[in-house]
């Protein structure tokens, strides 16, 4: 038997408490943004948040990590980082905190920032990045250059942190041809964690106006899947964990959304496709060979796609329900009829 690992990289499991400050210490607004409607959180101000995040960590029970999202961490006013900081530190104390990471903007990264977080013990800085093409940030009124985020996910690394990238997929004038360089920038830069948020249009911001006046055209729903897998199956490759896969679920973010490639199942249908273009690379020329697939369990729920997406081309492959087989290996194991044509592959 031919046996070959699925690509995505293992991580330690985390238990991840995200905290939002939604729209708090960002600069200005997006065209695409309204973090109120995607967190599905409001605040009086910081006082109120501070007051929030104290009652928050003081029901948490056991070990958990924290990540403070929805705002622009780096842009708060320092003595109100220092206050959310040391109101986490209390719980690192006693051990309950494993892990802190916080979520900012690349134009908000220099090196007091960084000294800051490192003072406070953050472990992990999330950049909004959302494109490295400048034309398409300037479109989406970001504020800053392709340059300028590279040079944060550097500084990032440079202080000693950990890096995660978040991405917008189908931004203005974003076309696959520029997001598929944005994927091989992220691996060049090799972060530590992903997210990706293909771009949708939320009514009540400047993008739904563009939207409506014809001006711009979200990606349709099989477009930023196969996109977003092809994205995904190269992080995987690189040792990039994937963390997020599009937008939760929130009631005021669905009530408002107007256009765009939203689906509850987006992440399961991702998966899906990487895990085909996966299976299609590594099985390519073997169609007549193939006499049984044995699949991890953990991957039953991926294989044949949302909707049973991947069944035609996993046929034109060899991969077909009568020869599929799940077991409790971690590894996709290959039956074939002939000699494996692949030499220096692993065999049992």
């Amino acid at each position: 038997m031919w046996r070959f690992p699925h690509p995505a990289p293992k991580g330690k499991a985390m238990r991840l408490v995200p905290f939002f400050l939604p729209g708090m210490g960002c600069p200005g607004k997006c065209v695409f943004c309204d973090q109120r409607a995607q967190t599905g959180v409001t605040y009086g101000g910081l006082e109120r948040a501070l007051i929030s995040l104290t009652e928050l960590l003081t029901t948490m029970d056991g070990s958990f990590a924290l990540g403070f999202f929805g705002g622009t961490f780096t842009g708060l006013p320092p003595e109100w980082q220092k206050r959310f900081l040391e109101q986490a530190a209390q719980f690192r104390k006693n051990g309950a905190l494993t892990h802190l990471r916080v979520s900012t903007r690349p134009d908000r990264i220099d090196r007091a920032a960084l000294s800051l977080l490192q003072t406070g013990g953050v472990d992990m800085v999330e950049l909004g990045v959302q494109s490295f093409s400048t034309p398409v940030l300037t479109a989406s009124g970001r504020g800053y250059d392709g340059a300028r985020a590279i040079r944060a996910c550097e500084d990032v690394r440079d202080g000693g942190f950990e890096l995660g990238i978040q991405l917008l997929p189908g931004l203005p004038g974003h076309d696959a041809g520029l997001w598929r360089k944005d994927a091989a920038r992220v691996v060049a830069l090799r972060p530590e964690v992903v997210r990706v948020y293909p771009c949708v249009v939320i009514g009540g911001t400047p993008l739904a106006d563009m939207h409506a006046r014809g001006e711009y055209t979200p990606w349709s729903l099989p477009l930023a899947v196969e996109e977003t897998a092809r994205a995904v199956l190269g992080f995987w490759r690189a040792g990039i964990r994937i963390i997020r896969l599009g937008l939760a679920a929130q009631p005021d973010m669905l009530a408002r959304l107007k256009a765009g490639p939203w689906h509850p199942a987006f992440g399961n249908m991702v998966r899906s496709a990487a895990l085909r273009l996966f299976l299609e690379e590594r099985l390519a020329g073997l169609t007549g060979r193939i006499r049984a697939v044995w699949m991890p369990c953990a991957l039953s729920g991926d294989l044949w796609g949302h909707g049973r997406a991947n069944v035609p081309a996993l046929a034109r492959i060899g991969v077909t329900r009568e020869r599929v087989k799940f077991w409790s290996e971690t590894d996709i194991g290959v039956e074939l009829s002939g000699p494996d044509p692949v030499p220096g592959e692993e065999h049992a």
